[in-house]
């Protein structure tokens, strides 16, 4: 006879006491305070993100180790992302992206492998990562690949991908000017956010204009 084993997660002392501060108020100003005095904890990172709790894994994500974040740790991860809602999954990823992944070679490197990955995350952070490289200055600037697989596969992305596909589209559009139209080119063709009301101050998605504002802004 199969034991069943005990499906009740025992965390520390430390990880209950953090969750017991954290709720739907929280900012995420006071998350980064919380990470900043814990500085690296991984193993706790880990107790946090058992809560599968929105705000404590964004929380969680400050504090692993990049080290210890092998591809199975970040294959696990973008498993456990999925059951969140789609807004709540795209931030978890763009935090992950954004305060672990960009921080050493190894894992840039495996992000730079996701371009086809069975992952609609991981896609994502390929492509916003590629945009994230252009609008900080770090990027090379023969684009002509990168656009020839984004003109191929933009339309019948899934949406999550899809906005970070055309995010990258439009920073190329901003900086490399050989490739401008092109770009312009590409919002005219699939009218993606063409039809999107923004508030005021923000600048719209669709390619024609976001190239247009911040050539302005930069000119």
């Amino acid at each position: 006879m199969e034991v069943k084993k005990d499906t009740v997660i025992k965390r520390s002392s430390i990880a209950e006491n953090i969750l017991s501060q954290i709720n739907t108020q929280t900012k995420l100003g006071e998350l980064r305070k919380i990470a900043k005095d814990i500085k690296k904890d991984h193993e706790l990172a880990m107790e946090l993100w058992s809560s599968e709790e929105f705000l404590p894994r964004l929380l969680a994500i400050l504090i692993l180790d990049k080290k210890l974040l092998s591809e199975d740790v970040l294959d696990q991860l973008d498993k456990d992302m999925q059951t969140h809602t789609y807004d709540e999954r795209n931030n978890l990823m763009d935090w992950l992206m954004a305060n672990q992944l960009t921080k050493n070679k190894k894992n840039i490197a495996l992000m730079n492998t996701w371009e086809n990955s069975p992952s609609a995350l991981q896609r994502r952070a390929f492509w916003y990562y590629q945009a994230r490289l252009r609008w900080t200055g770090k990027t090379p600037t023969d684009n002509a690949d990168l656009l020839s697989a984004l003109e191929a596969n933009i339309t019948q992305e899934e949406l999550e991908v899809q906005w970070a596909m055309n995010f990258t589209a439009g920073w190329i559009g901003v900086y490399d000017e050989q490739n401008r139209a092109r770009c312009i080119q590409i919002g005219e063709k699939t009218g993606l956010y063409k039809d999107e009301k923004v508030s005021k101050g923000c600048t719209p998605s669709y390619l024609p204009e976001f190239i247009r504002i911040e050539v302005n802004k930069r000119s």
